[in-house]
C-alpha cells in the first residue's frame, strides 16, 4: 500500500497528489511514469511522475479525473492509500544543454511538461514555457513554471488569461524572433495540439519531441496496447517512449487507438454515477 500524503485540486477534475514511494522517488528520472491501481482488481492507470523528493521518499502525481478509474484514484484522501504504484517505467528524457528550449503544454499536458522543463532549466538551458487551456481556470503550474523559465507565455481559448488563442500562435511568434527561437521544442497535450506543434516546427527543421499517452495496460511492452507508429515502424510507448520525434509520429493512428475502449469507459462512468446517486438517495 502507498500512503497518500496530500490531495489538492488544481483545476476542474485535476488533482495533485503526493504519495509515499521511497524506492520510486530515488530511482525516478524526468519523463518517466508509474502505473497506479486504486484497489485490487481495478484498472491500471499510467501517470507521469510530476516531481520526486528522494529525501522525503515521496513522488508527486497529477491525475485528471475523467473516467471511473481516475475518479476513484482522486477520491483517495490524505491519509488513505493506493493499492499499487509500480515504476519508474519508460525511458527518461534525454537532458543536456541545448541552449534555447521551448516547452509547450496544453491543458493537463502542462503537468507532464513541468518535470521536463525543471530538468532542462537545471541543466543550464534557457527555457521558454508556453502553456494553454480553455480558460483561466484550466491554467495550471504557471507560478512554478515561471520560477524556472526565462519566459512564460500563457494562452487561453476564451482570452480570460494571457493571450487569446492557442499555444501554437505563441510558439510561432517565438520562432520568428531570431533572439528567442528555440533549438528544441517539447510538446505535451492533446494529440491535435502536439500534431499542430510538429507541423509548425517541421519546415524550420527544429527538433521536436512529443509525449504520447495511448492505451496502456501492463507498462512493460507485453500487451501491445500502447503501440504507436513512428517513422513507419511500430513502437511501444511504455518501453520505447513515452517521448518520440514529433515529426515522425502517425497521429491519425494514435487518435484512432485512443478511442478503442470509449464505449466501455462510458459504461463504467455511468455505472459509477448511478452508484453515487443511489448512495445519496439512500442517504
Amino acid at each position: 500500500m502507498f500512503e497518500v500524503l496530500s490531495n489538492e485540486t488544481l483545476a476542474p477534475n485535476l488533482h495533485r497528489m503526493v504519495v509515499r514511494a521511497p524506492r520510486i522517488a530515488t530511482a525516478r528520472r524526468p519523463g518517466q511514469f508509474v502505473i497506479v491501481r486504486a484497489d485490487r482488481g481495478e484498472e491500471r492507470i499510467p501517470l507521469t511522475i510530476g516531481d520526486a523528493d528522494p529525501a522525503e521518499g515521496t513522488i508527486t502525481l497529477f491525475v485528471q479525473a475523467i473516467g471511473a478509474s481516475t475518479r476513484r484514484i482522486v477520491s483517495t484522501p490524505a491519509g488513505g492509500s493506493l493499492r499499487d504504484v509500480a515504476g519508474p517505467l519508460g525511458q527518461p528524457t534525454h537532458i543536456e544543454q541545448f541552449g534555447r528550449v521551448a516547452c509547450v503544454g496544453g491543458g493537463v499536458g502542462t503537468a507532464v511538461l513541468y518535470p521536463l522543463a525543471k530538468a532542462l532549466a537545471a541543466a543550464g538551458n534557457e527555457v521558454t514555457s508556453i502553456i494553454g487551456g480553455r480558460s483561466s481556470q484550466y491554467i495550471i503550474l504557471a507560478d512554478e513554471l515561471a520560477a524556472l523559465s526565462h519566459e512564460l507565455l500563457v494562452t487561453t481559448e476564451d482570452g480570460t488569461r494571457g493571450r487569446k488563442g492557442f499555444v501554437t500562435a505563441a510558439l510561432a511568434d517565438l520562432m520568428a524572433d531570431p533572439e528567442r527561437a528555440p533549438r528544441l521544442v517539447l510538446a505535451v497535450g492533446p494529440v491535435p495540439m502536439m500534431r499542430a506543434v510538429a507541423e509548425l516546427t517541421r519546415p524550420h527543421g527544429i527538433q521536436t519531441l512529443v509525449s504520447l499517452n495511448p492505451i496502456m495496460i501492463d507498462g512493460t511492452g507485453m500487451c501491445g496496447g500502447c503501440r504507436v507508429v513512428v517513422g513507419g515502424e511500430s513502437k511501444f510507448a511504455c518501453v520505447d517512449g513515452p517521448e518520440f520525434d514529433g515529426h515522425r509520429v502517425d497521429y491519425a493512428s494514435l487518435m484512432d487507438r485512443l478511442t478503442t475502449y470509449r464505449e466501455f469507459e462510458d459504461a463504467a462512468r455511468c455505472a459509477a454515477d448511478e452508484c453515487r446517486l443511489g448512495e445519496v438517495a439512500n442517504g
